[in-house]
């Protein structure tokens, strides 16, 4: 089961307000909105409602219901809602629903049993909007997009109560160091989640001294995405610790943090004992030469990591030379890819690199001299693997 929670605005405001015309007329002329006007006037009307929609299906209760709760709470219904019936996937992000259209919603989505991924980015919920969509979260498995720690609160203690939902994409939400405490409880409590999005929001150290312990003790999470936050000093290490006792996670993503060299460090001693994950990134970390070289000492010893980002951190040519150097001397290294873009490396850090391929001939090493794809295969567990071969 997936739900979808991500921030970002895609759509224009005239296209929200062009739908509202296109409610308001429908809701005039006496038909739900959404339905089109029949072109036979002797065509039946219950019938056109129960044939329109995405996937031809319609109920006309769940409809009335909504339409009822619109009316009770002044606002205009979204006609998509009613377009797409009893599909698993419901996209209304960009509607502008606000907290009294999302209370309008809440008792028709409570009422659907269908819906598996409910997608409402860019809906200013507020937190009010927040908790109304996660009540009916609770009775359904419909999702909603928080507001700050309120909306946090509100979202993470109905996740708790659904444990059908696998992954949650709280991406772009102004999340900050309050919210981490739900998140937290979250990650305890809510086993059966597998994939977790923490990313473009503002959790800081303090989050992260919050989230480290919960990671550590967490039991099911296999994915997790807490790129583009403010993760730095004792929250970075706290975090990298709990990576270190983790044994489900198989892929993370701490890119465009502020781990810098202790937090580097941190990951280091991580990755000498955690044997699970498989897929790291740690791009744009603030990493220097000295923090390379304490992540080394964790990569001589894995077994499992296949795959590391290290681009744009101030590690130099020496720095990734010091973590070739350390992959070079584990004799069990799972590695495919290391990507150190945009980081100049001098002539001996080529050499060491045509060295270390002899060693392992699958290994693929992407600096500014190549580029390289690569793509994840999912067969039961998470998996990466590199689709071109690096030059």
């Amino acid at each position: 089961m997936d739900v979808t929670m991500r921030g970002p605005c895609e759509k224009s405001g005239e296209s929200e307000e062009q739908e509202k015309k296109v409610a308001v007329a429908a809701t005039a002329a006496g038909r739900p909105a959404g339905v089109p006007e029949a072109e036979d006037s002797d065509t039946d009307s219950d019938s056109n409602l129960e044939t329109e929609g995405t996937h031809g299906l319609r109920e006309p209760l769940k409809d009335t219901l909504y339409l009822r709760s619109c009316r009770a709470h002044s606002v205009v219904p979204v006609s998509c809602f009613l377009r797409q019936g009893r599909a698993p996937e419901l996209n209304l992000r960009h509607r502008g629903l606000g907290p009294q259209g999302a209370r309008a919603l809440a008792p028709a989505l409570s009422s659907n049993p269908y819906v598996k991924r409910l997608d409402l980015r860019d809906n200013e919920l507020c937190g009010a909007g927040a908790k109304a969509l996660a009540r009916a979260l609770r009775k359904s498995s419909s999702i909603c997009e928080p507001a700050g720690s309120v909306g946090a609160q509100a979202v993470c203690a109905a996740l708790m109560a659904n444990p059908a939902i696998q992954k949650a994409q709280l991406a772009g939400n102004s999340l900050e160091e309050q919210a981490a405490q739900y998140l937290a409880e979250l990650l305890l409590a809510h086993t059966g989640l597998k994939s977790l999005d923490l990313s473009y929001n503002q959790l800081n150290d303090q989050a992260g001294e919050t989230l480290g312990p919960a990671l550590a003790e967490n039991t099911g999470l296999t994915e997790l995405n807490i790129s583009w936050n403010h993760l730095r000093g004792p929250g970075a290490v706290s975090f990298a610790r709990g990576l270190g006792a983790n044994i489900f996670l198989r892929v993370l993503d701490i890119s465009y943090n502020g781990f810098g060299d202790p937090g580097a460090s941190a990951v280091g001693e991580a990755l000498r004992t955690n044997n699970v994950l498989e897929e790291l990134n740690m791009s744009n970390n603030r990493i220097s030469v000295v923090g390379a070289r304490s992540l080394g000492l964790g990569l001589q010893v894995n077994k499992t990591l296949r795959i590391l980002a290290m681009s744009r951190n101030p590690m130099r040519s020496e720095g990734c030379l010091g973590v070739l150097k350390s992959v070079r001397d584990n004799p069990v290294s799972a590695l495919e890819l290391l990507d150190f873009s945009d980081i100049q490396v001098n002539r001996e850090f080529d050499d060491l690199a045509s060295s270390v391929k002899v060693i392992l001939p699958g290994l693929c090493i992407k600096t500014d001299a190549g580029r390289v794809e690569y793509k994840k295969r999912v067969t039961g567990s998470l998996e990466t693997v590199p689709t071109s071969v690096c030059p």
